[in-house]
């Protein structure tokens, strides 16, 4: 029977979850899209964008601040905390400010609602129950440099989601070319800040379940800026020719 508390279980679900993100990049790679925004189908049953959001965001909150409160010491309260500091603004305070979403797919918010459960799950509870780290740990260069890259990631993924939701006026549905902030230079401004923040949890924590969740975050949305370049650069005529589309001047 399978101890859904030992150890050895949160490795698991970790390298289940580096599994997945390897599966997940390639079948994106290869063309498929996930079915919500501008490649929703229109025959999909759907929810209300901002219930949506909710729903599917929820669990990557409440799961990590509950284990918040059972972490035996500040270091791996501060490891939670960052997960908690990210969701509170993905599920209370992102879904109030969209504008003019178009419904989600039921089928989308189910599978994000599963791999919210899972990640908060993993990500709380690991950091709480089994994570140790030495004297020293959050002095040392490279956990600086984390909370560097989360915060500035943190703040590239907000200020690229304001502009994203400032190109419509109230009542307007069609796509714009967002410009501004890191969207000069990527057309997956907003992504590239997540992957930029998610790479610093990582470098904060340094365990499998935050290296399991940066890989992820980087096979599921990487390809989806791509994606999305390539889908400005056939609706727009006028796109920026040197704009590209995860990495600046690069990719």
């Amino acid at each position: 029977m399978v101890d859904w508390m030992s150890e050895n279980f949160f490795i698991l679900l970790s390298w289940i979850m580096i599994g997945s993100g390897v599966v997940t990049m390639i079948t994106l790679l290869l063309g498929m899209k996930a079915q919500y925004g501008r490649y929703a189908s229109v025959d999909a049953k759907s929810i209300a964008a901002r219930w949506g959001w909710l729903i599917q965001e929820a669990p990557s909150f409440i799961l990590p601040a509950s284990a918040f409160w059972e972490a035996p010491n500040l270091g791996c309260k501060i490891i939670i905390l960052l997960m908690v500091i990210h969701y509170t603004n993905r599920t209370f305070i992102f879904p109030i400010q969209l504008k003019n979403p178009k419904p989600t797919p039921l089928s989308i918010v189910a599978s994000a609602f599963v791999f919210c459960m899972w990640n908060g799950y993993l990500q709380g509870f690991y950091h709480a129950w089994y994570y140790t780290f030495e004297t020293g740990h959050f002095k040392q260069p490279i956990t600086i440099l984390g909370f560097i890259l989360f915060f500035g990631g943190m703040a590239i993924n907000l200020q690229s989601d304001e502009i994203l939701r400032n190109l419509r006026k109230e009542g307007e549905t069609e796509y714009k070319i967002p410009r501004g902030g890191m969207f000069e230079y990527i057309s997956g401004a907003n992504f590239f800040g997540e992957i930029i923040e998610w790479f610093g949890y990582f470098l904060v924590a340094r365990s499998l379940p935050a290296a399991a969740f940066s890989f992820f975050t980087f096979a599921n949305i990487g390809p989806r800026a791509i994606q999305h370049h390539q889908w400005y650069k056939e609706k727009f005529d006028d796109y920026p020719h040197n704009r590209k589309a995860l990495i600046p001047f690069i990719l």
